[in-house]
């Protein structure tokens, strides 16, 4: 109930933040009911959840099934509970509802809007786990939106990430709304059209539609995040290459100052207190780590469940593993109480959700949760405990890795990854070769056939055809 809450409180701030007045007029239920919907002491009707939604510009469809999942695990008592209290968000990002526990950014936040109100198109870069996502909802999002001159607040805020088919999906999003100000374009994740897009064309067309928003009749402003290490691909479009030479911010890792206000400040906002030893320790162990953010937070996360009363005490942190063990030993809790069946079920789903890396570190690969359930007994039961260890997230139909920085710090899934490196690249081609197929009508033309299909399972050590080879990919 409290994440659906959550999640509801996050679409109103990305609405714009419209007062329930206002929202009341549009949903046609009461201001008194609009607001218990996003409390999260029950579960709302459907009816309420998607007059909500609709009166912040969302898509019904989407919501509801988001609604009918909440109301599943309600149903089966699976709530996380106190963790809901919890100030650290462990390996989720921070989102536009967070504001309020999101601390040690500012300066960057501060220059990050400077960019946007300078320049139509602004590129924020950074390693994986250097936080961009947090930035730009936690810390961006609402900077822009509490702008107190009407000519630098947007009219509206849209946030996407580009997915399989960018242009398919979000050209309707990189549009200006109504109203005298500018609308703001923020895309998170731009490396997806590098890992997940596979139509060039598609890709190209993305890129081009962004860089209409340099045209200020457009009344766009956009801003895009990409992991370092794809950044150099945006120099395949000359032209974008061009307006980003001037408009780029590099995320780095944070300073001992801003690491003591992301470590303390949550806590007192939640009336807890850090013992001196264990911010001293955190600071010593994530300073100048790059990609470290996320292991902290986790490791925050499992320090507050081991507090004692209101503190949070260094030998709660070295009980939890520290920096770099907290992660790993959240992952092998979970795998070591799973059945040989479960166990064999996680890893399937775990490889299911990563991108071998080709000349680059491994990435994270959201699927969707037909993927996944290939009709095993107990897929969705497992697929509930990863969801409840946060070790992935479920979007509506989609699933995800909570934070690349799993595949790094767990050693078990890093071992996983290395040894089917071959057939996990096998798949990826086969999967984008197979959704080619299907946009192109299913034309027996675009089919793998004969010895250039039986040559693909050999490459990655599978028998060539049946249920056994899709068991073996």
């Amino acid at each position: 109930m409290q994440r659906f809450a959550f999640e509801l409180r996050g679409l109103r701030q990305e609405a714009g933040g419209p007062t329930y007045r206002v929202m009341a007029q549009r949903a046609g239920y009461s201001v008194a009911t609009l607001s218990r919907a996003a409390a999260g002491e029950q579960l709302p009707s459907l009816e309420v959840a998607l007059a909500y939604v609709r009166a912040c510009g969302a898509d019904a469809a989407e919501w509801e099934r988001r609604w009918r999942a909440a109301s599943e695990e309600v149903a089966a008592g699976s709530e996380p509970g106190d963790d809901a209290q919890a100030p650290y968000r462990g390996l989720a990002r921070y989102e536009p509802a967070d504001a309020d526990v999101f601390f040690g950014r500012d300066a960057l936040v501060a220059q990050l809007a400077e960019r946007v109100h300078t320049h139509r198109l602004v590129a924020l870069v950074g390693a994986s786990g250097s936080g961009k996502s947090s930035l730009l909802r936690a810390g961006l999002i609402p900077h822009l939106q509490n702008e107190e001159s009407p000519d630098r607040r947007p009219v509206a805020v849209r946030i996407l990430t580009p997915g399989r088919r960018p242009i398919s999906s979000h050209s309707a999003a990189v549009t200006a709304a109504p109203g005298p100000g500018d609308t703001v374009v923020v895309v998170d994740q731009l490396e997806e059209l590098f890992t997940l897009c596979a139509d060039p064309g598609e890709r190209a067309a993305f890129l081009e539609l962004l860089m209409t928003a340099v045209q200020p009749e457009r009344k766009l402003r956009v801003v895009v995040a990409v992991r370092a290490d794809f950044f150099a691909r945006c120099a395949e479009l000359p032209e974008l290459a061009a307006v980003l030479r001037e408009a780029t911010l590099l995320v780095g890792p944070m300073i001992p100052a801003e690491l003591r206000q992301a470590i303390v400040k949550p806590a007192v906002a939640a009336g807890l207190i850090v013992e001196r030893e264990l911010t001293s320790k955190l600071i010593a162990d994530v300073s100048e780590r790059p990609g470290g953010l996320p292991l902290m937070s986790h490791a925050l996360l499992e320090t507050w469940r081991r507090r004692k009363g209101r503190v949070l005490t260094l030998a709660g942190y070295r009980a939890a593993g520290g920096v770099d063990g907290a992660l790993a030993g959240t992952a092998e809790d979970l795998y070591t109480r799973l059945s040989t069946d479960q166990a064999v079920c996680a890893q399937r789903i775990l490889l299911r959700l990563i991108t071998p890396g080709q000349g680059v570190p491994d990435t994270q690969r959201p699927a969707d949760r037909e993927e996944l359930d290939d009709g095993s007994p107990g897929v969705r039961e497992i697929l509930e405990r990863l969801v409840k260890a946060r070790l992935v997230t479920v979007d509506g139909e989609t699933v995800h890795l909570a934070h690349e920085a799993l595949i790094a710090a767990w050693p078990r899934l890093r071992n996983w990854v290395d040894g089917a490196r071959e057939r996990l690249q096998l798949h990826r081609q086969l999967t984008a070769a197979a959704r080619a197929w299907e946009a192109l009508d299913r034309d027996p033309g675009a089919l793998y056939r004969g010895a250039r299909l039986a040559s693909r399972f050999h490459e990655a050590g599978c028998p060539a055809g049946g249920q056994e080879s899709r068991k073996c990919l």
